[in-house]
């Protein structure tokens, strides 16, 4: 097929375009990790843009060996874990109801489902809530309150919806029950979009750190956005720098590059693993139904 001018124009204009928008999200990314691998009279005088200056791994040995950070660090990838797989369970099992017809009150069902969508109590009386069920202070606060997303079980039902009746009619034929033909049919025909939406309920528990910050206390359980952010914040709080184990609040820019990098790394190297799904998983789960 021989694409016209104007239809080759509009295919570099767009390459352009996703071009400038990987540069945005790389370049911070290769500044940090200079930073990071510079020395620290380099980072003083700013001479560090894209490239380190006096290459060092001072920064990465001093986190490394510093078991408060690798202590956070394997805490956010139990919890991410554990909190992927019940947040995956939880939108299955509310989504997967909601495709049969027969199902009674589904259209109130999916009225209060959406309503909690647009409105929500808010912070006070969430942080009273979870006080009353003692659950401050306790692990589970970074796991049960935001167990399932209403945007993902849409989607998910979305997906759900757009497998072919006959299918699932087939197996109940051959005397299958709901659930049977849920793990049967259903979840082996939904690996596209089980892995885009696994993928970000692990990024979005992998990045929190709110609910750490409003409800826990006890640094045992810190993930470890929430020791980033306290590290970050070190500069200007000569308290927070104390408990972060510094003496003054002057922490050094190398020290606090590697903990970025030692931060983000790891939920980078899940990508690659599930881009196939990504695309597939998104369009097809959000324009069905």
């Amino acid at each position: 097929m021989i694409k016209s001018r104007s239809t080759k124009i509009g295919d570099w204009v767009i390459a352009f375009i996703c071009l400038l928008c990987v540069l945005v999200c790389l370049l911070p990314l290769l500044n940090i990790l200079a930073r990071s691998l510079s020395s620290a009279d380099a980072l003083v005088k700013n001479e560090v843009l894209l490239l380190p200056k006096g290459l060092n791994f001072d920064a990465y040995m001093t986190v490394l060996g510093d078991s408060k950070y690798t202590w956070s660090l394997l805490w956010t990838a139990i919890l991410t874990v554990i909190c992927t797989v019940w947040s995956m369970f939880m939108t299955v099992m509310c989504a997967y109801p909601l495709i049969y017809d027969n199902l009674k009150g589904k259209k109130t069902i999916i009225a209060i489902i959406l309503f909690t969508m647009y409105f929500s109590a808010g912070t006070i009386p969430t942080y009273l809530l979870l006080k009353e069920l003692h659950l401050l202070n306790n692990p589970l606060v970074l796991i049960l309150p935001n167990s399932i997303s209403v945007f993902y079980v849409i989607i998910m039902r979305s997906f759900l919806f757009g497998i072919p009746d006959s299918l699932r009619e087939s197996a109940e034929l051959d005397g299958a029950g709901p659930l049977r033909v849920l793990i049967s049919v259903y979840l082996p025909l939904s690996t596209p979009v089980l892995a885009t939406l696994a993928l970000f309920y692990a990024v979005g528990r992998w990045n929190g750190f709110s609910d750490a910050l409003m409800f826990m206390s006890d640094r045992t359980y810190f993930p470890i956005q929430l020791l980033l952010y306290n590290i970050l914040n070190s500069i200007t709080s000569v308290e927070v720098a104390t408990q972060e184990g510094f003496s003054n609040p002057g922490l050094s820019e190398t020290i606090k590059s590697a903990t970025v990098m030692f931060a983000t790394v790891p939920i980078l190297l899940v990508y690659p693993w599930l881009q196939r799904y990504f695309i597939s998983g998104v369009t097809i789960g959000a324009v069905k139904g």
